[in-house]
């Protein structure tokens, strides 16, 4: 089942939903508006490498935007620092932002319960668009759950600003990594 807005705002309010920092006017009927990061990271090389960490460079939004690429994959993250250990968060692009055909979070939505930080979203752009630091980006949602909650205790937690993949630790740890 999914919260509404207002419930939202009051299970933030008794502490079992992080927004941090929070805002009144980010609300919406089922949902809440967060924001987008003044830094994004891109990769260096084009060819990407799921063994091993691939080099990213960091790039700061300038007042006047900065434009994505079709042929990129840029990191950013969440202006707010989010999360929840009694609700399961979901992440989408704003429609607004949806029909400039930017996508916010290309495959990965669901974030698990129990992960608290400054999201990474992977932007990616099917057309050049021009984005803002501080831009309402995207919406998300919380539900609630059924069954043993097993809290998120991963390599991402507590994450502040745009990380890499850290996918090639999964092959460090399997002992598969080449």
């Amino acid at each position: 089942m999914i919260l509404t807005g207002p419930e939202i705002a009051r299970q933030r309010d008794a502490g079992r939903i992080t927004i941090e920092p929070f805002s009144p006017d980010q609300v919406n009927p089922n949902s809440y508006n967060f924001r987008l990061g003044p830094v994004l990271k891109v990769y260096a090389d084009e060819m990407l490498d799921v063994r091993r960490p691939n080099p990213a460079q960091e790039l700061t939004i300038p007042e006047t935007g900065l434009v994505l690429r079709p042929d990129r994959i840029y990191l950013g993250s969440t202006v707010e620092v989010m999360g929840s250990d009694s609700y399961v968060p979901i992440i989408r692009a704003r429609s607004g932002i949806a029909r400039l055909g930017l996508f916010v979070h290309v495959t990965a939505d669901l974030i698990d319960i129990g992960s608290v930080n400054q999201w990474t979203l992977q932007l990616h752009a099917v057309q050049p668009v021009r984005i803002y630091a501080g831009l309402l980006i995207g919406q998300v949602t919380f539900w609630t759950t059924q069954g043993e909650v097993i809290l998120y205790n991963g390599k991402y937690q507590g994450t502040r600003g745009p990380q890499e993949s850290r996918i090639h630790q999964d092959f460090l740890a399997s002992g598969a990594a080449a």
